[in-house]
């Protein structure tokens, strides 16, 4: 699909592994390798060793960095997009995830700096709000604060991946204060059999389109015996109107250098 359709880019939302060996690290990265467009990746809770308890002290992201980025948050720019990548997977995360607030604070920054005609994209691995149908299940923990800060800093789309499982909303469902919404969009599994729900067994990806006044999202489904993704579902969201940059409003300097 990649290579008839040629996406300006593909996220991958964390999780590219089992259990962060290296032999796995080494095929992601073969199969990232082989997709002809550019690629952005965050590492998932599945990337930091779960029972190799002295690298998960000392090293968690050391085969994540070897095999993908060294910064563990990667920035995709062009004339269009502004794609930044956040780490919410810090060493103890056995399930939920984080963002720390000196990491908040440089995403924030970079935000800040960007031209204001550029669409802004977030890449996280864990979501800011919960998956349809499963009861009490936890967010990115302080997601009420990021979500604060991301649309103070106008950031238009936010992408998750964790729960195995497609969900979309906008921000202001969960998250109301009447200000312009963010859509997050969380991907269900695409490359395993993990998939919960409605989606167990099923694998699935999402494909968005912009232009100058929609966000087209199509959500995509692999069907058997086509032996394809197909469209499941597709949804259309306005484009943000931008609101005057109010980051010092948040208390963003006083931040301490906890992660």
């Amino acid at each position: 699909m990649v290579e008839a359709r040629r996406p300006d880019l593909v996220v991958v939302s964390g999780d590219l592994t089992q259990r962060a060996k290296p032999e796995q690290f080494r095929e992601a990265r073969a199969f990232v390798d082989s997709l002809p467009v550019p690629t952005i990746t965050v590492p998932g809770n599945h990337d930091v060793p779960l029972w190799r308890v002295w690298e998960r002290m000392l090293n968690p992201y050391g085969a994540y960095r070897k095999h993908f980025d060294e910064t563990l948050e990667p920035v995709f720019e062009d004339e269009e997009m502004l794609v930044v990548g956040i780490n919410t997977a810090h060493g103890w995360t056995f399930t939920e995830g984080r963002i720390g607030r000196r990491r908040l604070e440089r995403v924030a920054e970079r935000l800040e700096r960007a031209p204001e005609n550029l669409f802004r994209v977030i890449v996280a691995h864990h979501p800011l709000i919960p998956p349809p149908g499963f009861g009490e299940k936890r967010v990115l923990a302080n997601a009420a604060e990021v979500v604060d800060v991301f649309s103070s800093a106008n950031v238009d789309l936010v992408l998750s991946g964790h729960r195995h499982q497609s969900f979309l909303a906008n921000s202001e469902e969960f998250y109301p204060k009447g200000r312009p919404p963010m859509v997050l969009v969380h991907s269900g599994t695409t490359t395993s059999d993990r998939g919960r729900g409605c989606e167990k067994d099923k694998n699935t990806c999402y494909w968005i389109e912009l232009d100058s006044e929609l966000i087209r999202i199509s959500l995509l489904r692999w069907e058997d015996p086509a032996r394809c993704f197909t469209e499941h579902s597709r949804h259309l969201y306005p484009r943000r109107e931008r609101v005057p940059n109010s980051l010092e409003g948040l208390g963003l300097g006083a931040f301490d250098s906890a992660e």
